[in-house]
């Protein structure tokens, strides 16, 4: 038995070690960035000798120059507005049709349900011409509504829902109907609050999505006013040099919001993960 326990304890430390060097590993890109921010230009092109703290002092001056140059207040607004609507939208519109396919029975119901499915099969980037047609038609560029049209609805959220539902036990909503209940009462009242985790998990992978989203917001808003911050960032590549500590300063800018929400919303991350099971 006692062998048994050191065998077990052993297990325990060797798979701690692994975890925190991982840990360490994941770490090292943000450090590079946040050290590189630090530097002169020389030391962070700098090959042979190869720096990696700033030998010419720590130029915190990187940040205030980006923060003057580049508007970030406007782009943190512009990003906080796409991230809040996009979770908004998808998951309003993925509850409802999530219990349409999940609990309810009608006409077409499987073949609607299999061109969800290949929605999700397709690449988000054929959609991208026939959106910007209609975003243009409808004279919505280089606005919030614009950079919110594709997230509207979402094929993921959809399936996500539908298969919380399902899962949910039928005696539930039947002991709703005999007490009377309607559709609409028995989705708000009953359903609706027993998907809580599914619905949790859509609203991460929605914020996270819309926050890394740069070829969209790049093509419906050119305008400085109404971009966000991912591509904020990609329209600060030079074409034939690139001052790089003032780049990196702009990166560790720009993954503040998300670390803030991380932060204030970390007990909902992880359970929103856990249940779904998925990976960012």
């Amino acid at each position: 038995m006692e062998g048994a326990e050191r065998r077990a304890r052993q297990r325990k430390i060797i798979m701690h070690i692994i975890l925190v060097i991982m840990s360490f590993i994941m770490l090292v890109p943000f450090a590079w960035m946040i050290l590189t921010a630090l530097k002169t230009k020389g030391e962070a092109i700098s090959v042979n000798p190869f720096y990696i703290l700033p030998h010419a002092g720590w130029h915190w001056e990187n940040f205030g120059t980006v923060w003057k140059s580049y508007n970030f207040v406007v782009l943190y607004k512009n990003t906080l507005l796409l991230i809040f609507f996009r979770v908004v939208c998808a998951c309003l519109t993925a509850t409802m049709a999530g219990y349409a396919f999940g609990r309810l029975k009608f006409p077409g119901k499987k073949f609607l349900f299999t061109l969800v499915l290949i929605q999700m099969m397709i690449p988000a980037q054929i959609f991208i011409i026939p959106q910007y047609l209609m975003v243009s038609k409808m004279k919505m560029l280089n606005t919030t509504f614009g950079l919110v049209f594709p997230g509207l609805v979402t094929a993921f959220g959809t399936y996500l829902l539908k298969t919380g539902y399902e899962g949910l036990p039928k005696d539930l909503e039947e002991a709703a109907m005999i007490d009377g209940c309607n559709v609409g009462q028995r989705f708000l009242k009953i359903m609706m609050p027993l998907t809580r985790s599914s619905m949790i998990s859509l609203g991460i992978f929605t914020a996270v999505f819309a926050f890394k989203d740069l070829m969209w917001p790049m093509i419906v808003c050119t305008n400085a006013q109404t971009t966000t911050l991912s591509a904020g960032l990609a329209k600060m590549q030079g074409q034939y040099g690139s001052e790089y500590p003032t780049m990196m300063a702009a990166a560790t800018l720009a993954v503040l919001p998300m670390i803030i929400i991380y932060v204030i919303f970390q007990k909902q991350f992880v359970e929103g993960i856990a249940t779904s099971g998925g990976k960012l």
